[in-house]
């Protein structure tokens, strides 16, 4: 059961807007591909439709919006200086087939919310304060991440255009159907010396937070990952001829592959897994020849998790040698840890103090588009408790009450980081 003290106090006005926020999550859940689920990739329709949906909100907030050249949404709150640097605070619109309500739309809407209050008490910011809807955090349709943090960070790769869809659709393809042009993505790239920093409020994917009984925590780090295809070759043949001493089977390989993976994550205390595993030829009464699997790593420490990913390759690669298989690997994805900026992790933890929560602080074990200003600006993350830690999965749950102390949480920092009173 909650006790009160952790539940956080909140005025009227962010108790109304925390209402209002949780609304629009269940409106943005309408715009996707599929009736019957949450489904809103890339450079799709319903991307669009988010994207003017989230605009018009932006634009009762009384903010100036303007869609940049890969397809993120943005609105300003601007300062009255015409010279001032810019925070950003944002968090991505997309999601996986699937999905649940509030993986990153959450952080776009308190964002929003945080900017009508500050009109509405007519503060003024010694930066311009700008909200960002990302459009392409999860990957799903390309298969490359953080394309839109990636590209206002300057990290764009020319070579994305290439990359296509299921239906053999190209990035350049799917950007010119949008309306946009794969010519221009660099543009999207903002310059560094004009940008304070970047936040994002996200919901923790974890049940961390739960079982402390809080409704949000602050974010040391983020867990850097890498992801790779594996394939054992054996050789297969008849369930029923080939002695069981002269076998070589591919999946009894793999198996004990994968079963060597769980013994990594205890000597070096990182998290991995295999989600995906596939055997041919695939009928009952054949020796499985080929498994393919895949294999995610992690860890908030890169040089911990790459010791383990060393100790585990070479572990493979003996314990098949010594059945006669092959196996081989091919790296899929890769991206460093990020830790977060200390000083935006003291100004979250004052604002807790202030709105009387409990300071506490974990890392991120999922990727965020938070990482992708490493090297560019400093950034901070706030987390929100979702029930049972439950995400990408259409149980997805939090509390208005949590959503109410994220803002009000987000409000208090980024006022004190201004040097004004918080309108709350």
């Amino acid at each position: 059961m909650r006790s009160a003290k952790n539940q956080g106090q909140v005025c009227d006005v962010v108790a109304v807007a925390a209402t209002r926020v949780m609304q629009r999550c269940d409106i943005l859940a309408t715009l996707s591909a599929s009736p019957s689920f949450i489904e809103r990739t890339y450079l799709s329709p319903a991307h669009a439709q988010a994207n003017d949906m989230v605009q018009g909100w932006m634009r009762e907030a009384k903010m100036s919006t303007w869609q940049d050249a890969v397809g993120n949404i943005w609105g300003r709150y601007a300062s009255s200086d015409t010279s001032a640097p810019t925070l950003i605070v944002g968090s991505h619109l997309d999601s996986i087939v699937n999905a649940g309500k509030y993986d990153g739309i959450l952080g776009v809407l308190l964002g929003i919310e945080l900017c009508d209050l500050l009109a509405a008490s007519g503060t003024d910011l010694p930066f311009n304060l700008d909200v960002v809807g990302f459009c392409d955090e999860e990957g799903v349709r390309f298969g490359a991440t953080l394309l839109g943090s990636l590209a206002i960070s300057g990290k764009w790769q020319d070579s994305w255009a290439e990359l296509t869809d299921t239906d053999g659709i190209s990035l350049a393809q799917a950007m010119q159907n949008f309306g946009l042009s794969i010519s221009q993505a660099s543009t999207a790239a903002l310059d560094p010396a004009s940008v304070r920093g970047f936040l994002e409020v996200h919901i923790e994917q974890g049940p961390v937070l739960e079982s402390r009984d809080l409704p949000v925590g602050v974010v040391t780090d983020i867990s850097g990952a890498r992801r790779f295809s594996l394939v054992v070759e054996g050789k297969a043949g008849h369930a029923g001829t080939v002695p069981m001493s002269m076998r070589k089977d591919a999946l009894l390989g793999a198996s004990q592959c994968i079963a060597l993976v769980e013994e990594a994550t205890k000597r070096f205390n990182v998290l991995a897994t295999v989600g995906d595993i596939s055997c041919t030829p695939g009928a009952a009464n054949v020796i499985p020849g080929s498994v393919q699997f895949l294999l995610d790593i992690r860890s908030a420490k890169d040089r911990l998790r790459d010791r383990a990913l060393d100790w585990l390759m070479a572990a493979m690669r003996s314990h098949c040698r010594k059945r006669g298989l092959n196996i081989d690997s091919i790296e899929i994805h890769s991206a460093d840890a990020a830790a977060c900026d200390s000083r935006w992790q003291r100004l979250f933890e004052h604002a807790m103090r202030d709105a009387g929560i409990e300071v506490n602080s974990l890392a991120s074990g999922a990727g965020h588009d938070a990482m992708a200003m490493t090297g560019f600006t400093p950034m901070g993350m706030l987390f929100v408790r979702c029930k049972e830690g439950i995400s990408h999965h259409p149980d997805e749950s939090i509390t208005t009450n949590d959503a109410a102390v994220a803002l009000d949480v987000l409000t208090r920092a980024v006022c004190a980081d201004a040097g004004v009173a918080a309108p709350i």
